[in-house]
């Protein structure tokens, strides 16, 4: 995490993007690249969406690469560590959603 968060700093800081870089901007755009991956998915039926051909992973992953840029972006503007974040969510999802027998 720390890696990408270096890369992504100084790839910003490379192009003078700070400036569009505010918490509304990147949500927004955050927003946008969650529906491109929506996108893919928007006409397959749920059996089909568990296995695409390479040309289609490929293009999740892209998708998925553009998220994690985006939501570690908006992350990083309040000091929160993503993965930090999502264990201390699935801690209180498992208080919120217990196991039942």
């Amino acid at each position: 995490m720390k890696k990408l968060l270096e890369n992504l700093a100084k790839f910003v800081k490379e192009r003078n993007w700070e400036q569009f870089h505010s918490p509304k901007n990147l949500v927004m755009a955050l927003s946008v690249e969650t529906a491109e991956l929506v996108e893919i998915f928007q006409w397959m039926e749920g059996p089909e969406s568990r296995e695409v051909d390479e040309a289609t992973r490929d293009h999740i992953a892209e998708e998925i690469g553009d998220v994690m840029i985006y939501l570690t972006m908006l992350a990083s503007k309040f000091g929160i560590d993503p993965i930090e974040a999502a264990h201390k969510k699935m801690v209180g999802n498992a208080k919120k959603y217990p196991v039942t027998p």
